[in-house]
């Protein structure tokens, strides 16, 4: 008999609860961050655009952006270095090295279909699915490096995408600074050279992917109005732009950094609740309090100056520096919660959501599109931001209600079953037998 022949997935009596946990609360705030990209048209950095600035949307874009921002999806990639520990961790348990990687490796090709299905099919743009395939064969090489050593190297991650944002800056200045000039000459009267027009259509550009004019949104809005396949298409460039540019400009950094620290939190203890209450007070002090300067800082600025390309980019300069120490405190508070005996029963809520992530991940896609595209309820562009914060809520309750009552009767949620059946090439346990 084949190692692969007696491999198995996990079973429940043996999964982590505080991953589950920590798993289940990322899972359901990505979501405070993803819906303003299924509702709204290019405000997720920028409320100008669309869903309103003022009032209550201001309000709560200030609270996420202060935060959430890009925590939730911290957390949601640290898990995933944590599993790829706990998977190819069971070597130690008598297996072939060869046999658990051919699996782990499968494991990835399937999630990297799920992630283009995900995208083009479930019609979600802003899917993780396909950078975690893509990224998780290049953080596979790291698995074996002690703590010391992945959290160095997930610093140099953070520092190469800090480079890349600094260097668009530069660039943005100069291209802004150059067309500010030819417009002070043709203002004066002087005649423009063929540079002077180019930095004018430069600048122009950028501010034309950055914000929406009227005419721009209405004509978004009416694309997802229509029907299913003609939204397919329309929204095919996109797609493309977010599984490549986009992924290997942005995505991959980003994931990347935070599998190796995933993989170092989770060889220390600390995101299996193994330390001591002292470490996790202090985990909390230190990341909220730079977090939390920090981000507050970039608010202040990108406020002052109203959303102005050049204070966005700027905030895109400090972010990892913002986010990671925020990330961390969130963290630290999230193991706190769980080493106390408080609230059993959202405990045991939250962890059936993170054991059920990979189900509850693609429903919340296929809710917030049917509420939002044209072969729904067609709301695209319709609500103001705070007002998608409603569904938010309501999706977070059907999720916390309906995952217990599901892993009650099964093994694993329906998506988690067809992956792993996948992954062995054999039909998994399903429904659990009560004796």
């Amino acid at each position: 008999m084949q190692d692969t022949d007696r491999l198995q997935p996990t079973a429940g009596k043996n999964r982590i609860t505080a991953l589950d946990i920590l798993r289940g609360i990322s899972l359901l705030g990505i979501l405070l961050m993803n819906i303003p990209g299924f509702g709204l048209y290019k405000a997720y950095d920028d409320i100008t655009n669309s869903g309103g600035s003022t009032g209550w949307n201001l309000n709560v874009w200030w609270i996420n952006s202060m935060f959430f921002e890009g925590t939730m999806r911290g957390i949601f990639s640290m898990l995933f270095g944590a599993g790829i520990l706990i998977f190819m961790g069971r070597t130690q348990e008598g297996q072939s090295a060869v046999s658990i990687s051919d699996l782990f490796f499968r494991r990835l090709l399937w999630l990297l279909v799920f992630g283009v299905l995900h995208c083009y099919v479930l019609l979600w743009d802003g899917e993780i699915l396909y950078a975690y395939a893509i990224v998780g064969m290049f953080a596979y090489s790291f698995r074996m490096l002690p703590v010391r050593s992945l959290i160095a190297a997930a610093t140099l991650v953070l520092l190469v995408a800090t480079a890349f944002s600094v260097s668009e800056w530069y660039q943005l200045k100069n291209i802004q600074a150059s067309s500010l000039t030819a417009h002070e000459k043709k203002e004066r009267g002087e005649k423009l050279t063929s540079e002077d027009e180019k930095s004018i259509e430069a600048w122009d550009e950028k501010v034309k992917e950055m914000k929406a004019t009227p005419e721009q949104l209405q004509e978004e809005i009416d694309a997802r109005s229509k029907d299913y396949f003609s939204i397919l298409v329309h929204k095919i460039p996109e797609n493309q732009y977010m599984q490549t540019t986009f992924l290997y400009r942005i995505n991959f950094w980003d994931i990347l950094a935070m599998m190796l620290l995933g993989m170092a939190l989770y060889k220390s203890g600390v995101i299996i609740a193994e330390r001591s209450t002292r470490f996790y007070v202090y985990m909390i002090l230190a990341g909220y309090s730079i977090g939390l300067t920090v981000n507050y800082l970039e608010l202040q600025n990108i406020m002052e100056n109203q959303f102005s390309l050049m204070s966005l980019h700027e905030g895109w300069i400090s972010y990892n520096l913002g986010r990671v120490p925020l990330t961390i405190g969130h963290i630290g508070l999230i193991m706190l919660f769980i080493q106390s005996g408080f609230l059993p029963w959202l405990k045991r809520s939250l962890a059936a959501v993170g054991q059920m992530a990979f189900t509850n991940y693609l429903m919340q896609s296929v809710i917030c599109n049917t509420i939002f595209l044209g072969f729904g309820f067609g709301l695209y562009g319709k609500l103001q931001r705070y007002e998608l914060y409603y569904i938010v809520a309501g999706v977070w309750i059907f999720q916390l209600l309906i995952s217990p009552v599901w892993m009650r009767h099964f093994h694993f949620g329906p998506m988690e079953w067809v992956w792993r059946s996948l992954t062995y090439w054999k039909k998994q346990p399903f429904k659990k037998i009560r004796t």
